[in-house]
């Protein structure tokens, strides 16, 4: 009988899936041949000695030290009890007869062991090193030593080198005697580590072989049909004792993974001390500030349940980031996440799934408890079992046909279309699950209805987490960092609907993932998938292989988007903030994002696997590419940096380069892109900048000069004109005081008196309106003052006239032409 209720309660809530992840083991180093002794010079007997003796002692002061591998014997012994508390279940035959959420659980708990041992073994080998790495030297020094008394043996040396000789190897040997108490209570623990690690290995497979053996049996009767069903004498008793057993195994795995302290589960203590006051504050903030402001509904609703949504996070979190946690943690965590999933489930998920969140909850909580069923006999846990699926297909089937009900009123959207497929699969796997009950297949019959249960109420609990996630995102971007980073204000919007994708599209991996180890088809996917992406390809001297080529271009992307993210926080926020000279900044934000790139490509070629042998290749074959026909690409490549360095140019100057004129965008590497004034983007690279002759109008300041001619009559004033025109030019507030603008009288020409006024403006980029709001100014103020704005004119001088000519020259004009003369309608008048 079991000893407590509390062990019993927490066994029966295992039924989540294994971890996604694996660890992968390195490839061994090779180790260089050591080299031979050899005698030492006669001239250097004194010096060496001295150091080798120096050495020695060193050596053993360091040997009479605590031994720094003690410590780790404690935690050995708790591993290798660990590994002894599950003796029985390290046999094929014996974990066969186990449920497969338990082989679960057990692969879990030696996955947890393996990477205890992993860091204990390095611990160890850290320990190890130095007295290791004492004796070889020591053994390579005494060596020399013994080869040069050798050499010194009748060659007639003086006695007092021998005698020296002969006290180093004396010196050389204690200290190799101190180290070896030290260095053999090492190997002692090493060989116990290797024991244990040869059981931990054992271990796993067994466990493998056995979720396969089960997995395979799926489709086999592995019970009587249930009308034959007889509860065996001792049965209950044995399944007591086998879930009391099974319990403390448990327990005690929820320990041990408790008090070790992984890095992921100090993140998440982390992330949830802080999760609480920052919702809370939030809340409290919302409530005295502007209560009732919040438009978005899931935000509102988070604001008024800050608890709940501190717990739905902290839960989820258990979930994301301690994926190797017990079993019994996970299925501890979406349990108390119930009630929080139901309160923070926004409106527009009741109105699109209507009861169905009411159900998968009630149906999660009920298989959960379906182990007290299990306490009174597998006989009434399997009749437990079909009533539960039963019930389930009974559920399904009435809110399949109540939506259709409602679907009368209206167009269905999406997300109810994919609902209802689900629940018509849901209800043919329930159906096929009650069969396979009642006909024996009892492991599939249990397999397909946790499988619906468990994978509706988990895609339940990530849409409201999602959700939650996705709202506290929108207050604390959009509605508070926003007021003081600019950068951010302007693409929040924009960055917040980037992530919520991205977010939603882990969730759909997630709950996929979820769903097809619940039904036990993750491992032979997974099984396939791996094989196809470590199938190795060779080309020449370079192998590759699917996944490496993904893994590259996965590496390259996140390095592009994490360049161009440390660019934009350069340029938008921090530049921006610092008195740097001009061009700077750019050159820093530019460089910046062009570094990272090259480092992430780099990390995705080591990422990758590509060796150093197999860049030289790559390099190589480069560099004949460039001899023969990259050398533009080269030159316009060397003379970005030029540019970024010397900086004669930067984004916004307006430059003409190659009878172009506009305002250069962009500076890259290899070519800078420059907006005309037509709306025209043109790519010049950057060698042509270097080359050419290159205009900037705004290098040094935002100067430009106005020049405006003007012409009036013969018989104008010259002074009264200069001055009309510099009143205007003065009075415009657009016209820079210094220099002062001036009005030239700069000639007489053939029709007016032509004159000049020439001002300056630090406004460029408005330097054309401003001219021609002075060409109007001075138009209007020229008319008011009566002085006037002659047209071409020319003599004519006639040297011979024919007799009609003359005649029609000088008869009297016609009544019509007198008419025209005097301002009446004109017409055209007839010529010969």
């Amino acid at each position: 009988m079991p000893k407590s209720l509390v062990p019993l309660l927490l066994l029966g809530l295992l039924g989540i899936g294994q971890a996604l992840a694996q660890e992968t083991a390195g490839a061994p180093v090779a180790s260089e041949a050591p080299a031979g002794p050899s005698a030492i010079a006669v001239a250097d007997i004194p010096t060496r000695a001295k150091d080798d003796e120096r050495f020695a002692q060193t050596v053993i002061v360091r040997a009479r030290l605590p031994d720094p591998g003690a410590r780790l014997v404690p935690q050995l012994d708790a591993i290798d009890a660990s590994i002894d508390a599950r003796t029985d279940l390290l046999q094929l035959e014996n974990l066969k007869t186990l449920p497969v959420m338990r082989l679960e659980s057990l692969e879990r708990h030696w996955r947890f062991d393996a990477r205890r041992f992993a860091a204990l073994k390095a611990q160890l080998q850290q320990a190890t090193a130095p007295y290791a790495e004492d004796v070889a030297e020591l053994s390579k020094r005494r060596a020399d030593w013994e080869a040069t008394r050798a050499g010194l043996a009748g060659s007639g040396a003086a006695a007092a080198l021998t005698t020296q000789v002969d006290a180093v190897i004396a010196q050389l040997k204690a200290a190799e005697q101190a180290v070896s108490a030290p260095l053999a209570r090492q190997i002692d623990v090493g060989r116990r580590a290797n024991a244990v690690e040869a059981r931990i290995e054992a271990g796993q497979k067994t466990v493998a072989a056995a979720i396969d053996y089960i997995d395979s049996r799926l489709l086999h009767a592995d019970a009587p049909p249930i009308w034959r069903m007889r509860q065996q004498a001792g049965d209950r008793e044995t399944v007591l004792e086998s879930i009391d057993q099974n319990a403390r195994i448990e327990s005690q795995f929820a320990a041990d993974y408790n008090a070790a302290g992984l890095g992921n589960q100090r993140v998440l203590n982390v992330l949830r001390l802080l999760l609480l006051p920052l919702l809370i504050w939030l809340s409290l903030h919302n409530r005295r500030s502007a209560p009732g402001t919040v438009e978005d509904e899931t935000a509102a609703r988070v604001l008024r349940r800050p608890l709940s949504s501190w717990l739905l996070l902290w839960m989820m979190g258990i979930l994301v980031l301690e994926a190797d946690a017990p079993l019994m943690l996970h299925q501890l965590a979406m349990l108390v996440a119930l009630i929080p999933v139901l309160r923070l489930l926004p409106a527009r998920g009741f109105r699109l799934l209507g009861p169905w969140p009411y159900v998968a909850t009630a149906l999660y909580l009920l298989e959960r408890l379906g182990f007290l069923a299990l306490l009174a006999g597998t006989d009434l846990y399997r009749l437990y079992e079909l009533g539960l699926t039963v019930l389930a297909l009974a559920l399904t089937a009435w809110l399949l046909w109540r939506s259709r009900r409602i679907a009368r009123a209206g167009p269905a959207t999406r997300i109810q279309r994919t609902v209802q497929l689900i629940a018509w699969a849901a209800v043919v796997l329930l159906a096929v699950s009650a069969i396979a009950n009642v006909v024996g297949a009892f492991s599939l019959a249990e397999m397909l209805t946790g499988g619906v249960i468990d994978s509706g109420y988990f895609g339940l609990m990530l849409y409201a987490g999602v959700n939650v996630f996705t709202a506290l995102l929108h207050l604390l971007i959009v509605r508070r960092s926003a007021d003081r980073l600019r950068g951010v204000r302007e693409r929040a919007v924009l960055m917040l609907r980037l992530f919520v994708r991205l977010l939603n599209v882990a969730a759909v991996i997630g709950w996929l993932a979820y769903t097809m180890n619940r039904f036990r088809i993750f491992r032979p996917v997974y099984s396939t998938v791996e094989a196809v992406l470590t199938h190795t390809f060779k080309i020449g001297e370079i192998s590759l292989t699917l996944g490496d080529v993904l893994l590259f271009v996965a590496s390259v992307l996140i390095a592009f988007w994490s360049a161009k993210a440390v660019r934009f926080v350069l340029e938008e926020e921090v530049l921006p903030k610092m008195s740097l000279p001009r061009g700077v900044g750019n050159s820093v934000a530019s460089l910046s994002y062009y570094a990272l790139l090259m480092l992430g490509f780099l990390v995705a070629l080591a990422v990758a696997g590509f060796e150093i042998s197999q860049l030289a290749f790559l390099f190589g074959a480069l560099g004949v590419g460039i001899g023969f026909g990259l050398q533009n690409v080269v030159n316009n490549f060397v003379s970005g940096l030029i540019l970024m360095f010397e900086r004669p140019i930067q984004p916004g100057d307006v430059v003409d380069i190659a009878g172009i004129s506009g305002n250069v965008r962009e500076i890259g590497m290899r070519a800078t892109t420059i907006k005309t004034f037509d709306g025209a983007d043109v790519v010049v690279p950057n060698g042509t900048l270097l080359s050419e002759n290159l205009t900037n109008w705004t290098l040094r300041d935002m100067f430009r000069r106005i020049e405006i001619g003007v012409g009036v009559a013969y018989g104008s004033d010259p002074e009264q004109v200069i001055a009309l025109m510099m009143d205007v030019v003065q009075s415009d507030p657009s016209v820079s005081k210094v220099p002062e603008p001036t009005a030239y009288f700069i000639g007489l020409g053939a029709s007016s008196l032509d004159f000049s006024v020439r001002a300056w403006t630090r406004d460029y980029n408005s330097w054309f309106a401003i001219r021609s709001r002075l060409l109007t100014r001075i138009y209007a103020a020229l008319n008011e003052a009566g002085i006037e704005i002659p047209f071409p004119q020319q003599d004519l001088h006639l040297r011979s006239v024919s007799e009609p000519a003359g005649a029609m020259l000088v008869r009297e004009p016609r009544r019509g032409d007198r008419d025209d003369d005097d301002g009446g309608a004109s017409g055209d008048r007839p010529r010969d």
